[in-house]
């Protein structure tokens, strides 16, 4: 029943053109649910030639992408899912350490028959992608994280004792009754906070995104993503002894936000790092600043 009430839903949110809607993915582009891992993966599928892979973070899906996914698709496969928990993939009640969300990523790749990727994520993303690089640096060829830090590597420590990320620990059955029903309460001020000017994460993307955030499972799905960082740092402190990425990667930082830190986060766990600082930017990059960030993608992975 929850599967195909789920379902219903997706049809609902995927033919509704009403003013919640973020900029919509190319017309060529396909959509289809893979199974990984216990999880149902919500994907979007576009162009042609090498592989693309792009992940979204916490507050948002992958539809954060289409600006990029469009530019992109002139030239690669770009491949957009939904993080587990997150957007149309469904909720389990576990698997949302970076681990195993990496390998959610490998079976969707697998499915799609894909071997090499290059990797461009944010946020949350920019944790299930460094688990899928640092457990299968043969199928990664470039790799690009946008403002966020990786629990266990460079950091780490200092970066928890920023007071703005006391979200981090929010969680368990009292949080969740205290959110529900104020989903959009909980998420501006991620919106808010996280940005140079809240003006520029509009309102139409703000419906769209809380109206996925209060689906059933949605928000408990949030909040275990954080619950896992303990486990992932751990995981990714595995990682880094066992040895650096050494595909190209680009570190990529609001300047309100990361800026020039994310370059040092990733300089602890990759050999080969350029720094990019977005201007006029906080948290989110690609809305608050979608020319420049897309700009410094494409010619990284060019």
């Amino acid at each position: 029943m929850r599967a195909i009430v789920l379902t219903m839903v997706r049809l609902v949110l995927l033919a509704t053109p009403a003013v919640a809607q973020v900029q919509p993915f190319p017309a060529s582009f396909k959509t289809r649910t893979i199974s990984a891992n216990g999880a149902q993966i919500f994907v979007r599928v576009g162009g042609q030639g090498p592989a693309v892979v792009l992940l979204h973070g916490y507050g948002e899906t992958g539809d954060m992408w289409a600006p990029l996914a469009a530019r992109l698709a002139r030239d690669h496969t770009v491949i957009v899912p939904d993080l587990r928990g997150m957007g149309l993939s469904s909720h389990p009640a576990g698997g949302y350490d970076k681990k195993t969300q990496a390998g959610d990523v490998a079976a969707v790749l697998d499915a799609l028959t894909v071997d090499k990727v290059e990797l461009v994520t944010h946020d949350i993303g920019n944790m299930v992608g460094y688990a899928f690089a640092a457990e299968q640096p043969e199928r990664v060829t470039k790799f690009a994280l946008l403002d966020a830090p990786l629990p266990g590597v460079g950091p780490w420590d200092e970066i928890l004792k920023s007071p703005l990320l006391w979200h981090f620990r929010f969680g368990g059955p009292d949080m969740e009754r205290l959110v529900k029903g104020r989903e959009r309460i909980y998420l501006d001020r991620f919106w808010n906070e996280f940005s140079a000017d809240p003006k520029s994460f509009d309102e139409a993307s703000r419906r769209h995104y809380a109206r996925l955030y209060a689906l059933p499972g949605a928000m408990h799905s949030g909040f275990e993503q954080f619950k896992a960082f303990d486990q992932d740092a751990i995981d990714n402190r595995a990682f880094v002894a066992k040895g650096m990425l050494p595909m190209p990667v680009l570190a990529v930082g609001g300047e309100k936000s990361f800026g020039p830190t994310m370059a040092v986060v990733m300089r602890a766990a990759a050999t080969n790092v350029q720094e990019v600082v977005i201007p006029h930017s906080g948290h989110w990059l690609m809305e608050e600043n979608p020319t420049a960030t897309v700009s410094a993608i494409v010619d990284f992975l060019q």
